[in-house]
């Protein structure tokens, strides 16, 4: 059982497998385009799934691959699949763009994949291509249907909101949950690799969404559904899905974090709003032995804070794609 030194118990692993995108998200990429690393920096499979079955010897039982975006990733239901033959772990799980989920929906399920988050910012056709540097909404909304289809359900629809970007569109994305098993997760904005001034103009505060959405429905609580996750579910009366929000800038969830990050290049992050890594791919690839490693994993987890400090000190070593958020 991994446990960091505030006694909180870490059972998730946020593993990315690519820091690059077929789109460009204001709200991951802002700044500039980051260099493609080269093949030789990047974890092999082979690698990826060593460090997967090592963590699950310690402790970790639930898998999200996430990117950069995933499904771009050649072979990536081969990975997917080595994956599910670790026999502790009891979920694995995917967060995509949705831009190529109609092509892997079915196979995705086939290779064991249990839960899909899909990251949406906009149902408006224009504004997601300029939210998104020129993707196409239409792909995304028939991969959604695609994954309903082949019965990868609940499916969560991740939205991150912005003061005056997306904010006028949060009732019609709750309306989604009416007639569709969705889950509409919004997310608070945050300041990663962000400008300050740009960050402070855009933030809103889940508060303030979840105000104006009782303007317009009457949320029920749902009680159970999270888990050890850090989002507050409710749901429309009579809905098929539900509404969730995620807070981590105005109600911190850190004292019940139980996840740990491995970026593409083989770094162990403790937290997403801190530039702590741990280099596991030099020695992995210096020969170090399984319980070289483990160690190193458990020694890392000695330096994980006790919480992101977001408003005071914004991480800036890696953008939003190269961390596996």
């Amino acid at each position: 059982m991994l446990k960091d030194t505030f006694n909180r118990q870490i059972n998730y692993l946020r593993l990315s497998i690519t820091d690059m995108c077929n789109l460009r998200c204001i709200y991951c990429q802002p700044l500039h385009r980051i260099k493609k690393k080269t093949h030789v920096e990047l974890l092999s499979y082979e690698e990826v799934t060593r460090l997967a079955q090592l963590m699950s010897q310690l402790g970790i039982r639930r898998i999200r691959v996430t990117g950069g975006e995933p499904l771009i990733k050649r072979d990536i239901l081969y990975l997917l699949k080595e994956l599910g033959k670790i026999e502790s772990l009891e979920e694995i799980s995917l967060t995509t763009n949705g831009t190529k989920l109609s092509q892997f929906a079915p196979q995705l399920k086939d290779s064991g994949v249990k839960r899909l988050n899909i990251s949406l910012g906009s149902l408006d056709k224009d504004r997601y291509a300029q939210m998104t540097g020129g993707g196409n909404l239409n792909d995304v909304l028939f991969g959604i249907k695609e994954a309903l289809n082949a019965g990868l359900v609940p499916l969560k629809i991740n939205v991150v909101i912005m003061q005056g970007i997306n904010d006028d569109e949060i009732v019609l994305f709750a309306r989604l949950t009416l007639d569709e098993p969705l889950y509409i997760r919004f997310i608070e904005f945050m300041p990663i690799n962000q400008p300050m001034e740009v960050w402070i103009e855009r933030y809103i505060p889940n508060q303030v969404l979840k105000r104006r959405l009782a303007s317009y429905f009457t949320l029920i609580p749902i009680n159970g559904l999270a888990g050890n996750t850090p989002v507050e579910y409710y749901k429309i009366k009579d809905s098929m899905g539900g509404i969730g929000f995620i807070s981590p800038i105005s109600d911190h969830f850190c004292s019940k974090c139980n996840r740990l990050r491995l970026t593409p290049d083989g770094h162990l992050r403790l937290c997403l709003g801190d530039d702590m890594e741990t280099d596991l791919k030099t020695p992995l690839r210096n020969r170090a032995s399984d319980d070289e490693l483990k160690e190193l994993i458990k020694e890392a987890l000695k330096f994980r804070a006790k919480g992101h400090q977001f408003q005071l000190k914004v991480p800036k070593s890696r953008l939003m794609s190269a961390i596996g958020g």
